[in-house]
């Protein structure tokens, strides 16, 4: 299967039920190993910006976690691999800003997700979150599978 489908795949898994962050993380971490049915439990609770708390975007928490099973640190003292992750996670952020201006789930939908009164909140999420994932399925496409 080639990329340019994996990020429709990680669309139509958001489209389909699952979280903004599984969506982007499950559909690639059968790439690195780990079958889809452990992927959709390790990134469950990092939907709605970890929880629903709004903090950083799912599909943006995916994505790291996906930069850390690529050349995440598993030594205790590699030092090489850790600022390598996390040079790699800065970098992530500052391609995903340049698209969306902000990694804050809070500051991309613009309302309380725990607000039940807030109008048409499930059509906002429907309507704006689907770019998320697209556009971090893509920065991962670009950072961890490119030949560049």
């Amino acid at each position: 299967m080639g990329f340019e489908s994996k990020v429709e795949e990680a669309v139509a898994c958001f489209n389909g039920g699952c979280n903004c962050s599984q969506a982007v993380f499950t559909t690639y971490c059968e790439e690195f190993g780990l079958d889809k049915a452990m992927g959709l439990k390790i990134a469950s609770g990092l939907g709605g910006g970890m929880g629903r708390l709004q903090e950083t975007c799912g599909a943006v928490s995916g994505a790291y976690l996906l930069i850390g099973m690529k050349h995440g640190q598993y030594a205790h003292l590699d030092k090489e691999a850790k600022d390598k992750t996390y040079g790699l996670v800065r970098e992530f952020a500052k391609r995903f800003k340049s698209r969306n201006k902000v990694t804050s789930c809070r500051e991309i939908l613009g309302f309380d997700l725990m607000d039940s009164s807030f109008p048409n909140a499930h059509d906002k999420v429907k309507g704006t979150c689907p770019k998320m994932v697209r556009d971090a399925a893509e920065i991962v496409e670009e950072m961890l599978f490119s030949d560049n």
